[in-house]
């Protein structure tokens, strides 16, 4: 029975347009592009640093679709460049440094960290306000908001709503799955402990934990890492025939004893024993990196057929390409293989109506709790996936916002503008063409080889380019018949989609880990001519990181042209898949404000209470009078 007592606790309470649950990678991404298209927005998060199986405690690397020029860009894009640049060495403090920047400085935004949701309202069959308890701050946080977004894993707003889900793995009649199981059940894939290893100039010794697990020559771990260094050790799973989230301490527990065993096993005896004589363990997860639970029932429940497909939906917000990596439930107890990579096409479409909730009527969904069968899940769990999704709900959830319309109701032509504010953002749905601006329509370059910045293709499909090349230095002018006014000026650049840009697993000594793609543009300029016929110089930008920029022009001009100066690699030509002015305002590339002088800081500070304490000095000759005694 609950308690009438007040709570002695305080409690704060946020009225938003969106709030979001979970800050892994969707999360986040949801929430920053929800907060770029002009929403308030809540991101409610149980941990103290972002990117849930990307963050410092966990440590997973971010894989998506396979395949030539297919890696997911839009929002994610931009934060892996930001950390190329920042962070040649691949540590994973300066990562976090990323994500809080993202998390904290987006105008709009305001971020719960170490805040654990724990109940919600619910009228009408939608969610009304949940709330959460920071443990930091022994507060408790009230966030009212038009519409929500689940993006926690372990979907936790399923319970508190009613919202309906599924568990396991369905059987291969229900949904005609030739991979599923015959008969359903409630295992799932299981959890990981993740290690990294780091070289060092000298020998290292290794003694394990007495209680640690020991793996013989009789045990399955030689099959499993081989005289290998581990790959990221994502294979060091248990958890899959218990419940990943009611047993999830016990199965962290094991983890832990299996983890140390198996690195006394690589280090101490195993094959590769000679190889890592210098090497040692530079890091061990405390938290388990989690695959699998609870999965929301949406309008359309993502299937095995869908993906092999192709996923060819009216309604695409996304894209997978990973296959169907469907691990074994018994994890490293099972002596066969720890997954069958099953072939699925990359890319293959996911459509928004896999990404809310069919019976709680304002509930999103994004990560590896979407509509789908376990089957299809074992694809669209990858966090490049993930990304893709959150970023379509954030946009989806401003178009709810600003419409007053429920996610179900995205449909028609606001469908159609939800793909479009997607693709304006650098987020690829194949099949789809980017439509022009409508400023583009009487728009022409004074370069015929620029035409293909014209075909709604923004990187190489297919053999086919699409990108105008250029040596450094070389000007591009996009002129207009008549003068035009234009607020904006979006710039796309190459990026090099073939460099996963993955943080480093293994530390080899006095090695850089990170950098910039060689051909991304790094300096530019933007001048604009006026009606007048005078040209002047609106923007010079210096050590570009971005793909996607976009500048403000507010002002009426006959023409625009941009000079690429130098790209990251001195060899290398300007390649620009973007270059087109827009008359309506668009999301700009802005960078946060710079931190203060820390003399301002403590300047601002109240000059009494920096003063001497009034009994130091009289305390410091007592203590000596006592000691003289």
């Amino acid at each position: 029975m609950a308690s009438s007592t007040p709570s002695p606790f305080p409690l704060q309470t946020h009225s938003v347009d969106f709030c979001v649950v979970g800050g892994g990678m969707a999360g986040l991404i949801a929430a920053v592009s929800a907060a770029r298209r002009g929403c308030s927005v809540v991101l409610m998060h149980d941990r103290p640093v972002l990117g849930g199986n990307a963050s410092s405690e966990v440590r997973m690397w971010i894989c998506g679709a396979h395949g030539p020029h297919k890696k997911e860009t839009g929002l994610l894009e931009e934060i892996q460049l930001l950390n190329q640049a920042r962070n040649p060495q691949g540590m994973y403090a300066m990562w976090d440094s990323v994500l809080f920047e993202y998390a904290k400085m987006t105008p709009g935004l305001t971020t719960l960290l170490n805040c654990t949701c724990r109940d919600a309202e619910v009228e009408d069959g939608q969610l009304v306000s949940i709330e959460g308890w920071q443990l930091t701050t022994q507060t408790r946080h009230r966030v009212e908001a038009r519409t929500f977004l689940d993006s926690s894993g372990d979907s936790i707003l399923a319970p508190l709503s009613g919202a309906e889900t599924r568990e396991g793995r369905e059987s291969r009649e229900e949904y005609g799955e030739s991979i599923a199981p015959r008969k359903s059940d409630l295992k799932t894939m299981g959890n990981t402990v993740l290690l990294q290893l780091e070289q060092t100039p000298y020998a290292q010794s290794f003694a394990p934990p007495q209680w640690a697990y020991h793996f013989g020559k009789d045990s399955n771990l030689p099959a499993r890492v081989g005289s290998g260094l581990g790959e990221n050790f994502w294979w060091l799973e248990l958890g899959g025939l218990s419940n990943t989230i009611s047993d999830s301490e016990t199965i962290r527990d094991e983890l832990y004893k299996a983890a140390w065993g198996v690195w006394d096993y690589m280090k101490n005896r195993g094959p590769q024993a000679e190889k890592l004589v210098n090497w040692r363990l530079r890091w061990m997860g405390a938290l388990p990196g989690k695959r699998e639970n609870r999965r929301y029932l949406g309008e359309h429940v993502l299937t095995q057929n869908d993906i092999e497909g192709g996923g060819a939906f009216e309604d695409i917000v996304a894209y997978g390409g990973w296959s169907m990596d469907d691990h074994h439930p018994a994890g490293l107890y099972y002596p066969g293989e720890a997954t069958i990579f099953h072939r699925a096409p990359s890319p293959y479409g996911i459509p928004l109506r896999s990404l809310y909730s069919r019976n709680v009527k304002n509930l999103f969904c994004a990560g590896r709790n979407i509509s789908a069968t376990h089957c299809a899940m074992s694809s669209t769990r990858v966090m490049a996936t993930c990304s893709l999704m959150g970023q379509a709900v954030g946009t989806a959830a401003a178009l709810c916002t600003r419409d007053s319309i429920r996610p179900a109701q995205i449909t028609g032509s606001v469908l159609q503008e939800l793909q479009r504010m997607l693709m304006e953002d650098d987020c690829w749905l194949p099949g789809l063409t980017k439509p022009l601006p409508a400023l583009m329509e009487a728009a022409s370059y004074d370069d015929d080889t620029a035409a293909a910045l014209l075909d709604g293709h923004e990187r190489p499909i297919d053999g086919e380019d699409h990108a105008w090349e250029a040596a450094p230095g070389t000007a591009l002018t996009l002129s207009f018949k008549n003068p035009r006014r234009a607020a904006c000026v979006r710039l796309l650049f190459d990026s090099d989609l073939n460099d996963k840009k993955r943080m480093p697993v293994l530390y080899p000594h006095q090695e850089r880990h990170t950098a910039l793609p060689k051909q991304l543009v790094r300096d530019f300029q933007i001048e604009a001519r006026t009606a007048s016929g005078q040209w002047e110089t609106i923007h010079q930008v210096t050590d570009n990181r971005r793909r996607l920029i976009v500048l403000p022009v507010d002002r009426e001009v006959t023409a625009l042209r941009f000079t690429g100066k130098s790209t990251w690699g001195d060899d290398k030509p300007v390649r620009v898949f973007s270059f087109e002015a827009h008359g309506e305002p668009l999301p700009l590339s802005t960078e946060p404000a710079a931190g203060k002088s820390w003399t301002d800081v403590v300047a601002a500070l109240d000059p009494e209470d920096l003063q001497e304490p009034e009994h130091g000095l009289e305390r410091k000759n007592r203590g000596r009078s006592l000691i003289g005694a």
